[in-house]
């Protein structure tokens, strides 16, 4: 999922408990969805790029192709992160929404809890061209296990270190860390020539959970149990949550500053030539639509505690991505479905995935020769190797904001002065696990 944005209110997030089926962009009350408005669609795309206009810009040209092809208007809106989830569930409940609409992959079996996506069966995948067309990474980040997909994978984006050439050789650094240590230490090179480390935006809650899932992996945790429960207070839980936030209290790696960051700060400073590290999916449009030329920056794979990335705990990323979902009770059932044809064509994919910097999650698209660059090649082979996917589970947007405003906390505390210790984390991952749904 991409990480602009913001936390979604958690009386929102809890209403994601209510399992309903009359939502969308139609007037069906049964939620089958229907042909009623064959000649229009309303979509609402996630924000992708640095904003919503340059979102629009990419997109327009696409969806106008799409109507000339079919003669179906598209209606775009593109909805900030801050705002997505909180819209995406008032008209789960209120039954008016899009047609068709963007949702972050980790949110997907979540939001098939609520029984408002159209469910992706082999027949509706036949419809789009085959569910082989897609890799196995982003499939599986659709959905509960078992259960038939809730959404299509649209783009695949992977965390990297992203890394500034000049101010590691100011510090004397010939190579980008491979480990945790080796970025604390060279940390010290870097300040003392007066830079920032390493940015963060310790304000999103989201983004704080991707990295300490990333984390709770290396440490051989994870935070839900084999059955699916809440597991946020074991040892190596604790001990990632305390490895991250210890990045700004103890090691001083992440600006205190940071500490209130959540809408694109950090990837703001780093392309200004402020941080010489930022942890980001996909960075590199974004990157240049701020002045930052590729030639300025490297990009290497998220550190681990010892060795090289791979599986187990050497996970290195979570499967970060964009998913397309149907709206179930859809006026216009067919042009949805030829409109998920449509972005997920080899060719629609190509244009998308590289006006974004991300990943084709179809296979043919991968071959295009613009995604085996350098840079790209560390995202595809994170993406093939050393990335695990979030927990498909239905409370994983409950999560998300449990624990990520946990952490949150956590970096307020280091911000002000105040001593982060295991006890302290422990306390703050017993109240978020307590915030979790009851079974």
């Amino acid at each position: 999922m991409r990480t602009l944005r913001a936390a979604a209110a958690g009386a929102v997030v809890m209403s994601l408990a209510l399992a309903v089926t009359a939502c969308g962009g139609g007037s069906s009350t049964d939620g089958s969805g229907s042909d009623d408005s064959p000649k229009e669609l309303t979509y609402w795309a996630s924000n992708q790029g640095a904003s919503t206009e340059i979102d629009k810009k990419v997109l327009r040209p696409e969806l106008d192709k799409f109507e000339k092809e079919t003669g179906i208007k598209v209606k775009l809106e593109v909805v900030p992160w801050s705002d997505l989830l909180n819209r995406i569930l008032t008209a789960t409940t209120s039954g008016q929404g899009p047609d068709v609409l963007n949702i972050g992959n980790t949110w997907s079996a979540s939001l098939q809890a609520t029984g408002g996506l159209l469910p992706w069966d082999d027949a509706n995948f036949a419809r789009i061209g085959g569910k082989d067309r897609f890799v196995a990474s982003a499939l599986g980040s659709t959905g509960a296990q078992g259960k038939d997909p809730a959404a299509v994978p649209l783009y695949s984006m992977a965390y990297a270190l992203y890394y500034n050439k000049q101010i590691l050789a100011d510090a004397g650094i010939s190579r980008p860390p491979a480990t945790w240590d080796q970025l604390v230490a060279d940390g010290r090179k870097i300040q003392a020539k007066g830079k920032q480390v390493l940015g963060a935006e310790g304000a999103n809650v989201s983004e704080n959970v991707h990295h300490v899932f990333t984390f709770a992996k290396q440490h051989g945790a994870d935070f839900f149990t084999a059955d699916g429960k809440p597991d946020f207070t074991s040892d190596g839980a604790v001990s990632a949550v305390k490895q991250y936030v210890d990045l700004m209290a103890k090691d001083k790696a992440i600006p205190q500053g940071n500490a209130e960051y959540a809408q694109n700060q950090s990837v703001s400073d780093f392309a200004k030539g402020r941080t010489a590290f930022l942890l980001w999916q996909s960075a590199s449009a974004n990157l240049t639509s701020q002045g930052m030329g590729e030639d300025r920056y490297g990009i290497a794979p998220v550190p681990v505690r010892s060795g090289t990335p791979g599986t187990g705990t050497q996970v290195n990323s979570m499967v970060a991505g964009i998913n397309l979902a149907v709206f179930k009770n859809t006026d216009n059932l067919d042009g949805a479905t030829k409109f998920v044809k449509f972005m997920t064509s080899d060719e629609e994919q190509k244009i998308l995935n590289k006006a974004y910097s991300s990943i084709p999650p179809v296979a043919a698209a991968q071959e295009d020769p613009a995604f085996n660059t350098p840079a790209n090649a560390v995202l595809k082979d994170t993406l093939a190797k050393s990335a695990a996917a979030l927990p498909q589970v239905a409370d994983e947007s409950q999560f998300e904001t449990a624990v990520g405003t946990a952490v949150k906390e956590l970096f307020a505390d280091a911000a002000a002065g105040r001593t982060v210790t295991t006890g302290s984390v422990k306390a703050r991952l017993e109240k978020a696990q307590q915030q979790m749904p009851t079974k």
